[in-house]
């Protein structure tokens, strides 16, 4: 039976009572919770002998005209699905328990989060390593499982990681798809029936250039190019961001270099903002 934890005092007690010599799994979501979410539970499942799941949606990381106040919530649903799928636990804080009154204390990391996502949504990634910092240091996790759907939020974690020496180890968990491409995501609630069936042309733009580059292109324009007029076939998207970089540090590339690349994009789809990425292999 899954425990249900609502406080940080509540949290700590938990891991304290666990037996010694058992690692400790971890999972951060904000709910809404599918098929790629309980892939990341599973693989978490595999890595350690207890695991833990919080469920927070995070208003840090949202910025003023982005979409907290409708953002899914379905918790009995997501409850449900944490059960079933053997979560130890689950961390359900409030706003006030993360964030208290005058809170004026936070992480930013100030490279990997400055392109791609870190461009056009100002104060995100702010958002996003100050909670997963808050996080850690109240579940004390061995290791931590992040989806590669958000391959910038896993790298910019992993930074933080490692610059500032906390003890956890990061897992990325592999992107689940719809059987047409589209890559698993809560806000895929938002699409209207018509926006739902151009939806898999983000990813069809990424197999596109992915099918280039195994074929010899090398040359990171030409490949993003690829990639931008398969997107432009439908005028319903609004691009953001068709990018090829450097897999680690996100620093732009002119070529593909022989570790590979991350092909990332960006895109609106009527109101509902979508992203996906394929990451090429090392040649």
């Amino acid at each position: 039976m899954t425990v249900i934890l609502r406080t940080i005092a509540e949290v700590r007690a938990w891991r304290r009572a666990l037996p010694a010599g058992q690692t400790l799994g971890f999972v951060p979501t904000m709910g809404a919770l599918h098929a790629g979410h309980i892939s990341l539970m599973e693989l978490a499942k595999r890595r350690a002998s207890v695991t833990i799941a919080s469920i927070f949606v995070n208003p840090l990381q949202f910025g003023p005209n982005e979409d907290l106040a409708k953002y899914p919530r379905p918790i009995e649903k997501d409850l449900a699905l944490l059960e079933a799928a053997g979560i130890d636990a689950v961390f359900l804080p409030g706003v006030a328990n993360l964030y208290p009154d005058g809170a004026s204390t936070f992480v930013v990391e100030e490279s990997v989060s400055a392109p791609m996502c870190g461009a056009v949504r100002p104060g995100h990634f702010r958002g996003v390593t100050t909670v997963v910092l808050k996080l850690f240091n109240i579940v004390q996790p061995d290791l931590a499982v992040f989806g590669q759907k958000d391959a910038q939020q896993c790298a910019v974690i992993e930074r933080m990681v490692r610059d500032l020496a906390v003890p956890v180890e990061i897992v990325r968990g592999a992107i689940v798809r719809e059987p047409d491409g589209l890559a698993l995501s809560s806000r895929n609630v938002y699409l209207s029936p018509e926006d739902r069936a151009a939806a898999p042309l983000i990813h069809a733009s990424l197999q596109a250039a992915k099918a280039a580059f195994e074929a010899g292109q090398r040359d990171a324009s030409a490949l993003a190019a690829i990639g931008r007029k398969v997107l432009g076939q439908d005028p319903r998207f609004t691009l953001q961001y068709w990018d090829v970089r450097d897999p680690q540090t996100l620093t732009s590339i002119d070529t593909v270099p022989t570790g590979g690349a991350l092909l990332a994009v960006a895109a609106y789809l009527g109101s509902t903002r979508l992203i996906d990425n394929i990451v090429l292999a090392p040649f």
